[in-house]
Formats: C-alpha cells, structure tokens, sequence
C-alpha cells in the first residue's frame, strides 16, 4: 500500500461497507482520544491541521487522473472534519481541567452533528463538495465539521443552562 494510500483510506478503514464515510468518522475518536492523552488540546490542534494538509496532499496523489474526484474509499476526510467538531470537546475538557471522557455527550454530538452535515451537505459544505478537486474533498469535511462544533456548542449552552 502506498503512504498516500494508506493516509487517504485511514489505514484501510476506507475500505469497509457499507457506509465508508461513518466509519472513516467512528475511527477518528480513538485517534483524537489518543492525541488527547498524548499531549493534550495542543496536541491535537497541531493533528487537527497535519490531518488536514496531509489528507489534502493524499486526496490529490489518490485521485490525479481518476474520473472520480471523490471516491469512498478516502475517508482521511471525514477524519479532519470530526477531529475539527471535537474542538469543543476538547477545549472544555482543558478549562475544566478534566478528563475528556467526562465529556461524553459532547463526544456523541460531535458525531452524529458532523455525521448529518457531512451526509445532507447543506449550502457552504455542498458548495466545497462541488469543486470537484482534492481541496474540495478536504473542505466539505471541514466546513461539516465546523457546522458541528458550532451545534456542539449550542447543545452544551442548551445543557447547561445558559440558553435557557
């Protein structure tokens, strides 16, 4: 397996059906979790952006001359998109000083937000799948994953009162 490969399919997670995508997404909390303990919310900003330029550089090797600008079986995608709506999981473990597990609902919201947005693609992130290029595979992710995080928030708001 070529490293551009094995970037862009995760592994060989991109290879497993039905659904690519949510597994792709299910195989992204083990490795934020374990970014998390390595090195905490830096840590994971730092894999937040190597995810991201790396997928690019692996989305466009994987896909130079191919008549499918987004094939399934590239998931590194959806990878950067939840790690980016895990970003308020993981900024209020670190002012709360706590464990990112004791976030758990956050961590569920995260998922099934990005998972909706990724799959229903509303305006910007239909707008970035559109493109057609390796910078738009990234970018729907990205933006789905910015969506999320922004729901995440305002559940967390909702939950704890403060929209009330």
């Amino acid at each position: 397996m070529r490293l551009s490969q094995l970037i862009a399919t995760v592994g060989g997670v991109g290879y497993l059906r039905p659904a690519p995508g949510t597994w792709g997404s299910l195989a992204a909390l083990p490795l934020a979790w374990a970014v998390w303990q390595i090195g905490g919310l830096w840590l994971f900003l730092l894999a937040v952006l190597g995810t991201f330029v790396k997928g690019w550089w692996a989305t466009a090797r994987e896909t130079q001359g191919a008549t499918d600008h987004d094939p399934s079986e590239i998931v590194i995608d959806e990878v950067a998109g939840q790690f980016i709506a895990l970003l308020p999981v993981m900024i209020g473990a670190t002012a709360m000083g706590a464990d990112v597990l004791r976030l758990w609902p956050g961590w569920i919201a995260a998922f099934v937000l990005f998972r909706l947005f990724d799959i229903w693609k509303p305006g910007p992130v239909g707008w970035a799948d559109r493109m057609g290029t390796p910078l738009g595979v990234m970018l729907d992710d990205v933006i789905a994953g910015v969506l999320a995080a922004v729901g995440v928030c305002a559940l967390a708001a909702l939950s704890h009162g403060v929209l009330m």
